[in-house]
């Protein structure tokens, strides 16, 4: 018996909302999955679709298949102007709303949680998007609880994931509810990805890197900073990096990434040890070593205030993710 996993595409989706969530899929079929899945990229009217890195993507005809109960359907994201239309296609949102009261999970990536918010699905529910669109999900949908920190969110049966790459995290959430952690670990390894990423961890380095890009000063600075988090750091030394004043520098950090110099290295900090965490058997002494903190106890501090739990229990959340 095959999974299926429906993609529900259209003119302008993205293509990494698309072809990530595949091949997660794929290769855990070629990996001896029991009960393999089976990939179908559909959309109204069964067409040849444009993504927007470019190719053509065959689609089948989305009102030809039949909703069972052993799918999964994930509505990708897409350029702006593409998810408006899809959003609006009432033939659309009338089979996503069939299919919700029959599949095991329904989902999207990236901003196709708008057109899932379209049809009343996230009504109620707590749901994540890329972090450039919360507000105006929030401001268009209000009925939804968006999660402005996780990279996907799992309320019930529908799954929602932030920006563009976080589909395959989620993805990979889904194999390891399926077929158990170490086949999502096999098929994570075998795409060669840095770590896998339990959901609640946060989209703050995804926004921290988007919005300092090579022409804001502060982009290389930061990017000094994570070379140097296990040296000690002043804000004096990250103003001269980063060519500014001192008081330049925390004008431009509130302006830009709504914190402060010396909250943005606790920050950056507390989310490399959070890598360390989940991804390592470092004790938390190492970690915090390994992370400039001055010692575990203080590295617990920036976690309570940052995350709002200890080292400990987040690595805990890690090994039952």
């Amino acid at each position: 018996m095959r999974r299926r996993v429906v993609l529900v595409g259209y003119d302008g989706a993205d293509g990494l909302d698309v072809f990530g969530p595949a091949e997660v899929f794929a290769v855990a079929a070629r990996r001896g999955a029991s009960h393999a899945y089976e990939v179908v990229v559909a959309a109204v009217g069964g067409r040849t679709i444009g993504v927007t890195s470019g190719p053509s993507v065959v689609a089948s005809e989305l009102e030809a298949i039949r909703p069972q109960a052993s799918d999964t359907v994930l509505v990708v994201g897409g350029a702006d102007r593409a998810i408006a239309v899809a959003a609006a296609d009432p033939v659309l949102r009338r089979w996503l709303v069939g299919a919700a009261r029959t599949v095991r999970r329904i989902g999207s990536v990236c901003d196709g949680a708008f057109i899932l918010a379209s049809a009343g699905l996230l009504d109620g529910r707590r749901a994540a998007t890329h972090w450039e669109s919360c507000d105006r999900l929030a401001r268009l949908h209000p009925a939804v609880e968006v999660d402005r920190e996780a990279i996907f969110v799992r309320d019930g049966s529908v799954w929602t994931s932030a920006g563009v790459s976080t589909g395959i995290d989620m993805a990979l959430a889904m194999v390891e509810e399926d077929h158990g952690r170490q086949l999502a670990d096999t098929v994570a390894a075998h795409l060669v990805l840095y770590a896998r990423r339990p959901g609640f961890q946060s989209q703050f380095s995804d926004a921290l890197v988007a919005q300092t890009s090579a022409s804001d000063p502060l982009g290389p600075a930061v990017a000094w900073l994570r070379e140097n988090l296990r040296g000690a750091i002043d804000v004096t030394a990250f103003a001269r990096k980063a060519g500014m004043s001192v008081r330049s520098l925390h004008r431009h950090c509130l302006g830009t990434l709504d914190t402060t110099p010396a909250k943005l290295v606790e920050k950056l900090r507390v989310e490399h040890a959070r890598t360390l965490l989940a991804t390592t058997k470092l004790g938390t002494k190492s970690v915090a070593a390994r992370c400039g903190f001055a010692s575990a106890p203080q590295m617990a501090r920036a976690f309570e205030r940052t995350l709002g739990v200890a080292p400990r229990d987040y690595r805990m959340m890690w090994n039952r993710a």
